[in-house]
């Protein structure tokens, strides 16, 4: 009697599947015999080895006698003195023990310090009655220009020219004081404006009511080169 396989249980269908597991499976093996890493026991010799000690520097204290601090100085006395009822205090205060609230009290005048006055004279006025003035006049205030100005040579070899505003004030005693410059050209032209007005001689200060007082004087000084 034959026996009957049915196909699910033939086994050559699946022939293919088995090889190509059994590949797999030998590959891998393979790559794990070759991957696979051993390292060298070592046992390290102890036996030769010995403890040592170390002995740490011991630092000694000395035991410092240190005298005893200075005794604290006495205490200071105050002197009061105790004087009589009988002796009459000066003083400049009116008090009346007797004012009642109908009692008309004077107003307060308050005293006027001198800081005020030092304040009232610090002013420096741009405008006066009459205004300060060059010792000779216009015409000898641009000759003392003329003659006491040296043109840079700085300024000379740039070739700058132009005018430069300088303001300053004149004191009540004339002094000429707070030389500076508005508007410069430089080349050193400003700075010799500035010394030129700082080497002036003493002004006629202007007055204000009939009194000197403090002015704020403004001056144009022109560069020109000769051609």
């Amino acid at each position: 009697m034959e026996a009957k396989k049915t196909p699910k249980a033939d086994l050559e269908i699946k022939r293919t599947v088995f090889v190509q597991i059994g590949l797999i499976v030998a590959l891998a093996a393979m790559l794990v015999a070759f991957e696979w890493k051993t390292y060298d026991i070592k046992q390290a010799d102890i036996s030769g080895r010995q403890a040592e000690k170390v002995e740490e520097d011991l630092i000694e204290i000395t035991n410092q006698n240190k005298p005893p601090p200075p005794p604290a100085p006495p205490p200071t006395t105050t002197l009061i003195n105790i004087v009589s009822n009988d002796i009459e205090v000066e003083t400049d205060l009116d008090i009346d023990a007797e004012a009642t609230e109908l009692t008309e009290i004077p107003e307060y005048t308050p005293i006027a310090s001198n800081e005020e006055e030092e304040v009232a004279e610090a002013e420096i006025f741009t405008v006066v009655e009459e205004s300060p003035s060059f010792p000779g006049g216009d015409e000898a205030r641009i000759r003392f220009l003329t003659e006491n100005i040296k043109y840079p040579q700085i300024a000379r070899e740039s070739s700058i020219s132009g005018t430069v505003y300088v303001t300053f004030v004149v004191e009540k005693n004339g002094n000429v004081t707070d030389v500076r410059v508005l508007r410069g050209i430089g080349g050193g032209c400003d700075e010799e404006a500035v010394r030129v007005i700082k080497a002036m001689p003493k002004w006629s200060p202007g007055k204000q009511r009939g009194k000197p007082v403090r002015v704020q004087f403004n001056m144009p000084i022109k560069f020109t080169l000769a051609g």
